[in-house]
């Protein structure tokens, strides 16, 4: 797990959902779009302090 700030493509760990998703958009800098990392459904979180990165981006294109 990374220190870093969560953004589109991270694979992330939401500490409020206690689940595992992708950011998928960032809106305004205030509010995260996720989505399962497989699977479908979405939320959103309005807490990056409770997003915490377990796969950057870069990693995440050489997994597919």
């Amino acid at each position: 797990m990374t220190g870093r700030k969560p953004w589109v493509g991270d694979l992330i760990h939401d500490g409020d959902a206690d689940r595992l998703g992708i950011v998928t958009d960032v809106q305004g800098g205030a509010v995260w779009l996720l989505r399962p990392e497989c699977g479908y459904g979405r939320w959103t979180s309005g807490r990056p302090d409770r997003l915490t990165v377990v796969t950057p981006r870069e990693e995440m294109r050489h997994r597919l």
